[in-house]
C-alpha cells in the first residue's frame, strides 16, 4: 500500500520580527550583566535568521496597547507575564492557526473535501487547552462528528515526524482513511529577558508557525505533487538528556538548549540513520562510505540552529544545495519547533525535486531524540 503526504501547507502569524531589531530590544533590557549582553549580541548575530513571526501583536512597531502584557513599546521593556497569561493567548491564537492551516491543507489536496477527513492528528509543545485543537479543527471545519482525534503534546521539535508516522499507520490499518495532520507552535510566547545563556539562545532562535498536510492511501490526482511516506525510524541517543529539555515554569515554558547539542548530533547522527537505511544495502553502503549526500537527493533537516545544520552538512558530507531548504527556512522563519520540518519539506516540494527522487527528513528534540523519515517525491 502506498501512503502519501499531500496538500502540504504552511501558515504564519502576521507580525514580523526583524532579527537585528529584536537583538537590540533584548540587549537593552534592565538587569543584564556584561556576559549576558555579549551572549545576546553573538547569539542573534550568528543565528543566520533574518526574520521571524510572532502572535504577540505588541511586538509590532505600530502597536501601542493601553495595558501591555508582553512588551511595553514606550519604555522598551520586555514584561514578565505568568504562565496563565501566556497560555491564554496560546489558546486564542493557536486555534486560529490550527484551523487556517487545516483548511489550507484540505483546499490544497485535489479530490479531498472536509467531509472525507476520517482522522485528525494535532501537534504542539507550546501550550495546552481542552477541548483541544483537534476538537476546534473538527468543529470549525465542519468535519464528521465521528472523526477520530489524536494530539501529540509536549514532545518538542521532532514531533511532526511521529505524527506523520502515526498517520501512515492509520492509513495502513484502513485504506479509506484520510488523516489531517496539523502542527502549531507559538514559541515566542515563552521568550523572556534573562542572564541565563540557554534562555538567551532560545530567544534568538524561536518563532511561531503552523504546518499541515493530508496523509492518505487514496491515489493522487494526475500531476499532483506529493511525498510518498516510505519508512520511519526513531533513535534515543545514549547521552544528552540534560542538554535539550522543555519544562513548565511560573513565567512560561523554559527551554534548556546547551551548546553541547551540535556536538551530540554530530556524534550520533550516523547511528540515528542506520535503522532508517537498514532496508536498502545501497543506502547502508552510502552511510558507511560518507556518500549519503549522493544516495539521497534531498534532505529536510530540522534547522534547530545554524551550528546544527553545519554539523549535519559536514558529518553526512552533504552538498551546499542540499541544505538550502533548511537554511532558507531558518533565515526566513526561525525555529518553529515541530512545525519547522514541514516548512522545509514544502520548500523541497515547491522547488525542483523530480518524481522518483528521495527525501530524508530528520528532526531533533528533548532526550536527545532523533526522528527520521524516508520519502519519495511523486508527481510532475
Amino acid at each position: 500500500m502506498t501512503v502519501a503526504l499531500r496538500g502540504l501547507s504552511t501558515v504564519v502569524p502576521p507580525t514580523v520580527l526583524v532579527q537585528p531589531e529584536v537583538r537590540d530590544v533584548f540587549a537593552a533590557q534592565p538587569g543584564l550583566n556584561r556576559l549576558a549582553q555579549r551572549i545576546i549580541t553573538t547569539s542573534f548575530d550568528v543565528s543566520a535568521i533574518e526574520t521571524r513571526h510572532t502572535v504577540i501583536a505588541e511586538l509590532s512597531r505600530d502597536a501601542h496597547p493601553e495595558d501591555p502584557v508582553f512588551f511595553d513599546i514606550d519604555s522598551g521593556e520586555l514584561l514578565l507575564p505568568g504562565t496563565k497569561a501566556r497560555n491564554e493567548l496560546y489558546a486564542e491564537q493557536a486555534t486560529r492557526l490550527y484551523v487556517d492551516a487545516g483548511r489550507a491543507a484540505i483546499d490544497a489536496t485535489p479530490g479531498i473535501d472536509a467531509a472525507d477527513v476520517t482522522h485528525i492528528v494535532t501537534v504542539s509543545c507550546t501550550g495546552f487547552y481542552a477541548p483541544g485543537p483537534d476538537f476546534m479543527i473538527a468543529r470549525e471545519l465542519g468535519l464528521d462528528a465521528g472523526v477520530e482525534r489524536y494530539h501529540l503534546g509536549f514532545m518538542g521539535c521532532y514531533a511532526s515526524i511521529p505524527a506523520l508516522r502515526l498517520a501512515k499507520q492509520l492509513c495502513e490499518a484502513d485504506a479509506a482513511a484520510v488523516v489531517l495532520v496539523v502542527s502549531v507552535e507559538l514559541c515566542t510566547l515563552h521568550l523572556r529577558s534573562s542572564n541565563d545563556p540557554d534562555t538567551i539562545v532560545a530567544s534568538s532562535l524561536f518563532a511561531d508557525g503552523a504546518g499541515a498536510a493530508i496523509v492518505t492511501a487514496r491515489p493522487a490526482e494526475p500531476g499532483e505533487r506529493a511525498l510518498v511516506l516510505d519508512r520511519f525510524a526513531t533513535r534515543i541517543t545514549p547521552t544528552g538528556e540534560g542538554d535539550m529539555a522543555w519544562r513548565i515554569g511560573d513565567h512560561g515554558f523554559e527551554m534548556v538548549l546547551s551548546n553541547a547539542v551540535p556536538a551530540l548530533i554530530d556524534e550520533h547522527i550516523t547511528g540515528a540513520l542506520e535503522p532508517l537505511f537498514a532496508h536498502d544495502p545501497t543506502l547502508v553502503e552510502a552511510l558507511e562510505t560518507d556518500a549519503s549526500g549522493r544516495a539521497i537527493e534531498h534532505w529536510a533537516i530540522h534547522p534547530g540552529g545554524r551550528s546544527i545544520l553545519d554539523k549535519v552538512e559536514s558529518r553526512l558530507v552533504l552538498g551546499e544545495a542540499q541544505l538550502v531548504p533548511a537554511r532558507d527556512t531558518l533565515r526566513d522563519f526561525g525555529n518553529m519547533s515541530s512545525a519547522t520540518v514541514l516548512f522545509v519539506l514544502r520548500h523541497i516540494l515547491d522547488g525542483e525535486a523530480a518524481a522518483g527522487e528521495r527525501v530524508a527528513a530528520m528532526a531533533f528534540g528533548p532526550g536527545l531524540t532523533v526522528e527520521s523519515a524516508l520519502m519519495t517525491v511523486a508527481g510532475s
